[in-house]
């Protein structure tokens, strides 16, 4: 399911399992005298159990809230990788201890200075551009820098950095910190700039539709002048007038608007300026949906699903169980109004988190969490007749800690072990499955919790290590299956990365990369309420993806989701926000949602459910023209989005 804690599990279930030992004295002792490191020191905890005083033998496991700061190994040695404080976690024979252990900031050791122009013009305000290095060759955003300038009467600095000239002179502005400083000359020259020529490549266009606005800076002979730096903003006024004209400018001149209404985007360079004025109307995308069937699961939760067309020419589907009994089930949804569960499978597991089928249909792979005997792994399945589903085999080797998430991609299967990595298996003889590779990444902490595999190339979410893109077959990086090659990756702030899909756009040939945070921020007294959001990704230039956009559900959280190309439409799980239905049509710039892209939304409540009337849904696919999806509380549903009002034309004019 998550990133929640499968350490709170587990020491949940110790205590169940141990209620007397609650009235044990036992407690756990960490004897360290110090615990304060330096970055790339290591240091053996010396944590013990003691009863009633005495040193027991009860084995401890000791676990980092932090895993990229400090990371603790099995035989119990702490490792410094970043500064700060960190919270320790200690379990042993149904008792809990947590204590801090400090990183060292280390000294500073330089200020690096860039991007500073050999001159600037006067009135045109410049940012100052430094780095903060410590002698672990990490950079510091912990520390307060003193900017100074040499003479104010020439040219100001303020706290963020932005020189503000005044006069035609030479200046010098100092970074300092401690007794660390640098300090760098500029030459402020006369501004030369007679006007600007500002222009769009259109006029007018609706909420979401993305405006590139160009800008040159002309001398009084009528010449552009190249390096002259320019800013852009805007203003506006709402149709709604109760409501802000709010948008995102870019000071690439890229502009996008959220509501309808009449904007003007300025350009300034220094005491010159011009503008532009656009209308903006709204998107108009919004169309109904409609329930159209649903396989109740009524006696536990429900994880993920598949739908696929069978050999016989059927339409079938698989879902999973979530902290349950290992039980699979598989539907006949040829009829989606009379979806009918036909089979299920049994497997020694509390979880069986993921399903996924193969192209043929013939095979299916389940993942296994929480076996009795600890051997968590994958059960590969014959579901060449999905009325009478046999095991094929049942592969453990490796996949240690359970597996989360699998794919299976022409004869391999993909599948996540301990939460760190994830092996290929090749199952081309699904009774004689096969390890041919791994990958996993080097970083301090590292952690996976997913991994999607599209035209030979492996998406991976790697939390707080972002999103991987790893050569499996494509040819881009030389990698295949039995040896994957990693060639671009993008890591947002958050590191909550949790899944992630690829969109090629056709109406613009850009190539997006869709990343989902996982996260539940509310406690306790809101334990169904998720949080996170979708981030679109631009991989267009392979080696510098930006972050472009993203799609929020207030107070819901993504989980799942799958794009249809063709359509250019985003179908996303939001847990207790239900399902939703967006518009990704053109360029993708700022909030998606404030821009009225959100086709329709649809909140799944049962009252025969597991958790009656309660939505939490898990995921979403479109297999012929219908939305599948499940729901943790209810089970399998499948929806109807009515067409485009074009389309609705289309249609009746037939």
């Amino acid at each position: 399911m998550a990133k929640v804690s499968y350490l709170i599990v587990a020491c949940a279930a110790i205590i169940m399992l141990s209620p007397s030992l609650a009235k044990a004295q036992k407690k756990i002792v960490v004897s360290n005298s110090d615990l304060t490191l330096s970055v790339g020191e290591e240091l053996k905890l010396d944590v013990y159990v003691t009863d009633d005083g005495k040193k027991t033998d009860d084995r401890i496991r000791i676990f980092s809230r932090d895993k990229k700061k400090v990371f603790v190994d099995s035989s119990g040695v702490a490792r410094a990788f970043l500064p700060g404080k960190v919270n320790l976690l200690a379990f042993a024979a149904g008792v809990r201890h947590s204590f801090d252990i400090t990183v060292e900031y280390p000294k500073i050791s330089e200020i690096k200075l860039s991007d500073i122009p050999e001159q600037i013009y006067r009135g045109t305000p410049v940012q100052f551009n430094y780095a903060v290095i410590d002698d672990a060759g990490l950079t510091r955003t912990d520390v307060q820098v003193d900017l100074s300038s040499s003479d104010e009467k020439i040219a100001t600095v303020d706290a963020f950095g932005y020189i503000h000239s005044r006069q035609t002179g030479k200046v010098n502005i100092t970074a300092k910190v401690d007794n660390i400083e640098n300090t760098v000359s500029l030459n402020i020259v006369e501004n030369p700039v007679q006007y600007i020529e500002l222009e769009v490549d259109n006029g007018a266009g609706r909420t979401g539709d993305v405006f590139h606005f160009s800008a040159k800076a002309i001398d009084k002979d009528g010449q552009a002048i190249n390096d002259f730096p320019m800013r852009y903003s805007f203003d506006g006024i709402a149709d709604d007038v109760s409501t802000t004209a709010s948008g995102l400018i870019r000071q690439d001149g890229s502009f996008v608007a959220d509501k309808a209404g009449v904007y003007t985007v300025t350009v300034s360079a220094g005491v010159a300026s011009a503008q532009k004025t656009l209308r903006i109307t709204p998107r108009n995308v919004q169309r109904k949906i409609k329930t159209v069937g649903q396989g109740t699961v009524s006696e536990k939760f429900t994880s993920d699903l598949w739908v696929w067309e069978g050999q016989d020419g059927r339409d079938y589907a698989v879902t999973g169980t979530w902290s349950a009994d290992g039980t699979a089930y598989f539907w006949d949804v040829t009829d989606p109004s009379n979806i009918i569960r036909i089979d299920s499978v049994q497997v020694d597991a509390r979880t069986v988190n993921d399903v996924k089928v193969s192209e043929d249909g013939n095979v299916t792979v389940i993942s296994r969490e929480g076996a009795s005997n600890r051997k968590n792994g994958l059960v590969i399945l014959d579901t060449s007749n999905p009325r009478d589903v046999k095991i094929h085999a049942t592969y453990n080797q490796n996949l240690t800690g359970g597996v989360h998430n699998v794919f299976i991609d022409k004869g391999y299967v993909y599948a996540l072990s301990a939460g760190q990595k994830y092996y290929v298996i090749d199952i081309k003889d699904p009774k004689n499955p096969k390890a041919v590779s791994k990958f996993e990444l080097d970083t301090p902490g590292h952690s996976i919790h997913d991994v999607w595999v599209k035209d030979g190339i492996a998406y991976s979410s790697n939390w707080s290590d972002g999103i991987q893109l790893v050569d499996v077959g494509n040819g881009i990086a030389g990698g295949s299956p039995k040896n994957p090659v990693q060639f671009a990756s993008y890591t947002y702030p958050s590191g909550d990365n949790h899944a992630a899909f690829p969109f090629k756009s056709k109406s613009t040939g850009k190539f997006y990369v869709i990343g989902g945070d996982e996260v539940f921020p509310y406690g306790e007294n809101g334990s169904y309420l998720a949080g996170g959001y979708l981030h679109m990704i631009d991989f267009t230039d392979l080696d510098n993806p930006q972050e472009v956009a993203r799609f929020e559900v207030p107070f819901a959280g993504s989980h799942n989701f799958w794009v249809d190309e063709e359509s250019e439409t985003l179908y996303a799980t939001f847990y207790n926000g239900g399902v939703r239905v967006i518009d990704i049509s053109g360029e993708l710039m700022g909030d998606l949602l404030a821009q009225g892209r959100q086709i329709t939304f649809f909140m799944p409540g049962d009252p025969d459910g597991f958790i009656p009337n309660m939505p939490q849904t898990w995921g979403a696919q479109l297999h012929k023209g219908h939305l599948f999806y499940s729901d943790m509380h209810s089970g399998l549903w499948v929806s109807k989005v009515e067409p485009p009002k074009d389309e609705n034309i289309k249609l009746e004019s037939k």
